[in-house]
């Protein structure tokens, strides 16, 4: 993460703005980023080992964009821990009855 970045979201924050990433990998860097530096953004580079799970707690992000997952993967376990379980199983038993594309080219989803 830049030092610019790092400041525009720090700053987005303080003034009670929302944190939206796009897609998954956005959304581990944010989080590992501001798991170590109390909440806060910093420029860095490196690498992450964070796993995303229902239960975890949220700290960089307040909602994602990203596109339907393949069944029993870690991303879906990221995509339940931010929206809900039930939640997103309706979207997806929504998503397949209205014929929605899956995986990395198919249709994307905003949760908020």
């Amino acid at each position: 993460m830049t030092e610019g970045t790092a400041l525009l979201l720090n700053s987005v924050r303080e003034q009670g703005g929302r944190i939206i990433t796009v897609g998954t990998t956005s959304t581990r860097t944010l989080e590992t980023i501001a798991t170590a530096n109390d909440g806060k953004f910093v420029a860095e580079t490196g690498w992450t080992n964070i796993f995303i799970y229902p239960g975890y707690e949220f700290k960089a992000i307040d909602g994602m964009i990203t596109n339907f997952h393949l069944p029993k993967s870690t991303l879906i376990m990221l995509v339940s821990a931010l929206a809900g379980r039930d939640n997103v199983l309706n979207a997806y038993n929504n998503a397949v009855e209205e014929r929605y594309r899956f995986f990395s080219f198919g249709d994307a989803m905003l949760i908020l």
